[in-house]
């Protein structure tokens, strides 16, 4: 049976482009690359080219052999038309997944069903999914990571929903990759802070800093998760649906009660309009810019606190057991890739090269 082709028109990067809405297919694939100069557009999930120039007799004729060419007036994902098999989204919010978790895994399984759409997904064998997998690899340069949680949200629906054994599924893992977090200077991060005039945005960047925070755990902290008696921030069912305690700074403490006495927060610390819970992106915003400020050159993202807090806690010393327990690490491994990052060491050393002058 041919692959069917979506047509729709749209806007890309300022620019009018055809939304191009098909199964992985890699002959289409090179058609379109060969032809037309298609691009893959990894925000809408789908191939583009651009509306001027365009060609659809030419493209009708190149393509009709070996698809079904389907104009239509809107553009919308075929994910979007396909529902998730029946116990897939109650399992995953049985099992008390965070919504990230449940959002990622629902995205790719319905990804998965748009290529196998023509096939009962019951009777689907390793080796294709293997296929599959591969053809992501090899024509969208998937990271590991997100091979990894493609893999997990098909493993999902056959392991938990249809309750396969773990024996029947055995895609190939990739190895890990091992690569070293970024992290900013205390100056840095200081200049941040001071750099910053609006307290909220200031309280933000000193909170995931001083604590360690993953951002969801910033937007999900509560005004009675702060206990300035015993000096403890409490975060609630983080990663893995675990409590713990991590140390409250004065100094962090301070810029909480000037911002508590001005913005008067009822519930979350990081309120938005109408009391809501502060949103992921507008924190994104507040680093990003906060960064802009203080001229910092490198990537500046809200998890390089987290990153940076590590650091400078092994830098002077502190237990790596702490830091592991504060982070909310599972296990010392992951933690123990901080110390490939601190200097603290480094200072032992003299460097071979600044003996030339001397010499």
């Amino acid at each position: 049976m041919n692959s069917i082709i979506y047509l729709s028109g749209g806007e890309h990067h300022k620019q009018k482009v055809v939304w191009l809405n098909f199964g992985f297919n890699t002959k289409i694939s090179n058609v379109l690359k060969q032809n037309f100069n298609a691009r893959w557009s990894q925000t809408n999930k789908c191939w583009w080219v651009a509306r001027k120039g365009f060609n659809y007799k030419k493209f009708k004729a190149l393509l009709s052999p070996i698809a079904e060419i389907i104009p239509i007036e809107k553009k919308e994902p075929l994910q979007n038309k396909i529902a998730l098999p029946k116990g897939y989204l109650e399992k995953l919010e049985q099992k008390r997944y965070s919504p990230q978790t449940i959002k990622i895994y629902t995205h790719y399984f319905k990804e998965f069903q748009v290529y196998f759409r023509d096939t009962d997904l019951y009777t689907i064998k390793v080796e294709k999914i293997n296929t599959y997998i591969h053809q992501l690899i090899k024509e969208k340069n998937i990271s590991s990571s997100q091979q990894n949680q493609r893999i997990n949200a098909i493993k999902f629906y056959y392991e938990k929903v249809l309750n396969r054994t773990k024996e029947y599924y055995n895609i190939e893992r990739p190895h890990k990759e091992k690569t070293l977090p970024d992290v900013l200077s205390k100056e840095e991060i200081y200049k941040m802070i001071k750099l910053t005039r609006n307290s909220k945005h200031q309280c933000i960047i000193a909170l995931i800093y001083s604590c360690g925070l993953r951002r969801s755990e910033a937007i999900n902290m509560q005004l009675t998760d702060i206990d300035s008696k015993r000096m403890l921030v409490k975060i609630r069912a983080a990663k893995g649906k675990k409590d713990r305690y991590v140390q409250l700074s004065p100094f962090t403490l301070e810029l909480l009660r000037n911002y508590y006495k001005y913005e008067k927060p009822r519930k979350w610390i990081f309120e938005g309009v109408n009391g809501s819970q502060y949103s992921a992106a507008s924190v994104l915003n507040v680093v990003k810019f906060a960064a802009k400020r203080a001229k910092i050159k490198k990537r500046v993202f809200p998890h390089i606190l987290r990153h940076s807090f590590a650091t400078h806690h092994l830098e002077q010393g502190t237990d790596l057991r702490y830091i592991q327990e504060w982070l909310g690490h599972g296990s010392s491994k992951t933690t123990e890739r901080y110390t490939h990052v601190s200097k603290k060491d480094f200072s032992k050393f003299r460097n071979p090269i600044d003996d030339l002058n001397s010499s």
